[in-house]
């Protein structure tokens, strides 16, 4: 039987005190669990992405994508059973116990998994409270950045039959059942508001929204609808409208939005509400203050999808929640070929435009700020980064990710901001010794990772360093490890183009980079993008294609000093030597340090094809005027 080793999110479940509930009524509870498999379990695997690797009687091993999906798995199905179980004697309620890791196990042929990874999880299972969560150190530090949930530090834990004790932490869903006495306290009869603001106020508690129930006050100041301070990066994707006059058509706009929440939320930081919540707004007219307010999120996506016989078109736009204002707007028309690969075309350029969109407006916040905290500050660097790769631009970028890092060192997102800014520093040519700088750059990521084993972006940062260090194919291992993650992550098929081009196979490198401007159109890298295929065609020869494609990079975005220095070698190496030294100029200007041995000693492999390849490219910068250095 073959088997394959791998990362995953494992969760196990199990129903507390199985076996005292069915020796008091077997029939009424096994049809009880059948229900809610059928109804809500199997269902909201199937929303989060997970796999049934096995079920066992009373309960069930699954396989998530990520932490996040199996930790939004979890929290929805046990506050969906404090619902149900709200009606029922405590001595008849069907609880569940759940564990959550993220380690290597092994996959067998027929599916089935095992392996440490899956007995951590059980053990973890075994250990959790009734109606509770129960998560690994490497579990929790997934979706730390992402959920920022309220937990128990349970420390250093000894688990049966696991050599080492393993840090975990609880989630005590079940204690927003609480609600009740507090709305009692209030001495009158309360408004439909103030349910749901119990039960929006427990949520967020546990999802990293900034509210806070101190007893009646607090409750009374949620009904009269006072404003909540909403989380950073707080979104919900609103059911889009089909407009096709075609209830049949209703599957293709839900899919859409399901799709979109799904992306959005693999957002570092982001908060997204969940589907079910936001589908309860179907077919409704909505007000977007109002739904800020009862949902606690900054910004609101809504849509609509309109399908002919041979064309859909689909309209979105992003709405600030508090002011009502139109932020962002964006239509797109697609024939009608293949449904699922436009759909998943069309929300994945959606999801990356909005990601840009959302970091812009939360650094636009951010300056507003009479006192930023440290995501505020990681926004604004982020900011600066989208603003092209000059050397002040990386050193703005810099600067805000450490006084991020100065205001909580545990901010992993800024510790990556800081990471992304030393490897394009490096990359770009903006060192003499790039071989110390990506060793210091590598062994901050194999810390990070060893902390947040799951994040796509880490796993990219990773892949270019190794990229760069002539290690290309491992380079290219962790970039297709970053796709699996995060399959919308365009950067990643970007730079598997470039290391095609690194090892000698520049003629590969433009489908890759293509598939990368599939995904996402109008990213913020797409100038660096497009020059890598405009270094490819460089590097085979082709220099008025080379000419072409540079200057269509640099209509973008004209801040890259190396770009104006391959456009300068392939202008001298046609002969129109004044254009080229006028792009030395501009290049030297952005980085007055950049010199020929600079660009030489940074060879990303040694690769005879591409070292052979990269001499032709320093014969036409010699031609150009770049200073030898």
């Amino acid at each position: 039987m073959s088997e394959t080793r791998k990362l995953a999110a494992v969760l196990v479940s199990d129903v507390v005190g199985y076996s005292r509930l069915t020796g008091a009524d077997e029939d009424r509870i096994l049809a009880r669990l059948r229900t809610l498999r059928s109804d809500l379990i199997d269902p909201t695997i199937a929303v989060h992405h997970g796999r049934v690797v096995k079920r066992t009687g009373d309960g069930a091993i699954v396989e998530f994508r990520s932490a996040v999906d199996a930790v939004s798995f979890a929290l929805e199905i046990q506050r969906a059973m404090v619902e149900r179980n709200a009606e029922v004697a405590p001595d008849k309620r069907i609880e569940f116990r759940v564990g959550i890791h993220v380690g290597d196990v092994v996959e067998e042929s027929d599916g089935d998994l095992m392996g440490e990874g899956v007995n951590i999880a059980a053990r973890l299972q075994s250990i959790a409270k009734p109606g509770a969560i129960c998560l690994s150190e490497q579990a929790y530090w997934q979706v730390k950045g992402r959920l920022e949930l309220a937990v128990t530090d349970l420390g250093k834990t000894p688990l049966k039959n696991i050599a080492e004790p393993v840090h975990a932490y609880s989630v005590e869903v079940g204690k927003q059942a609480q609600a009740k006495p507090i709305t009692k306290a209030l001495g009158r009869r309360p408004s439909l508001l103030v349910p749901l603001a119990i039960a929006l106020a427990a949520l967020f508690a546990i999802a990293g929204g900034a509210w806070y129930l101190v007893g009646a006050n607090r409750i009374a100041s949620i009904e009269s609808k006072a404003p909540a301070q909403a989380a950073h990066l707080s979104i919900v994707v609103l059911p889009f409208a089909n407009l096709s006059g075609d209830p049949a058509q209703d599957y293709f706009a839900d899919g859409i939005t399901e799709n979109l929440t799904t992306d959005l939320s693999r957002l570092s930081g982001a908060f997204v509400i969940a589907r079910n919540t936001a589908f309860t707004y179907k077919s409704k007219r909505v007000d977007t203050k109002e739904i800020g307010k009862e949902l606690g999120v900054r910004y609101v996506l809504e849509g609509s999808v309109q399908r002919d016989q041979n064309q859909v078109r689909v309209n979105a736009q992003l709405v600030d929640a508090e002011s009502d204002g139109q932020l962002w707007a964006e239509r797109f028309d697609k024939p009608i070929s293949d449904l699922f690969s436009m759909q998943d075309e069309i929300v994945a350029s959606l999801a990356s435009r909005l990601g840009a969109e959302l970091v812009a407006d939360e650094a636009r916040r951010a300056e507003r700020a009479p006192t930023p905290d440290s995501m505020d500050l990681y926004f604004q660097g982020k900011a600066w980064l989208n603003k092209g790769l000059s050397r002040e631009n990386l050193a703005q970028a810099r600067g805000f990710f450490e006084r991020a890092l100065a205001l909580d060192s545990d901010n992993l997102d800024a510790l990556l901001g800081t990471v992304s800014v030393d490897v394009l520093a490096t990359a770009g040519y903006g060192t003499g010794d790039p071989v110390a700088r990506f060793s210091a750059i590598e062994a901050t990521l194999t810390k990070l990772l060893s902390r947040a084993p799951n994040n796509s972006w880490a796993h990219y940062w990773m892949g270019r360093v190794l990229i760069d260090t002539n290690h290309g194919a491992e380079g290219i291992a962790e970039s297709e490890r970053a796709l699996t993650l995060n399959p919308n992550l365009a950067a990643a098929h970007a730079i598997i183009g470039f290391a095609k081009l690194a090892n000698g196979h520049a003629e590969e490198t433009e489908k890759h980079i293509l598939e990368a401007l599939r995904v996402s159109p109008r990213d913020t890298d797409a100038n660096v993008w497009l020059g890598y295929i405009a270094e490819a065609k460089q590097f085979l020869g082709a220099d008025e294609d080379a000419v072409t494609w540079h200057r269509r990079s640099m209509e973008i975005n004209r801040n890259r000093p190396v770009a104006h220095m391959y456009l300068a070698s392939a202008l001298a190496l046609l002969g129109r030597l004044d254009e080229a030294r006028s792009e030395v100029r501009a290049g030297l200007a952005l980085d007055p340090k950049f010199t020929i041995q600079r660009y030489r000693v940074g060879a990303q492999s040694d690769n005879p094809v591409f070292l052979k390849q990269r001499e032709r490219v320093i014969e036409g910068m010699r031609k150009a005027g770049v200073p030898e250095g």
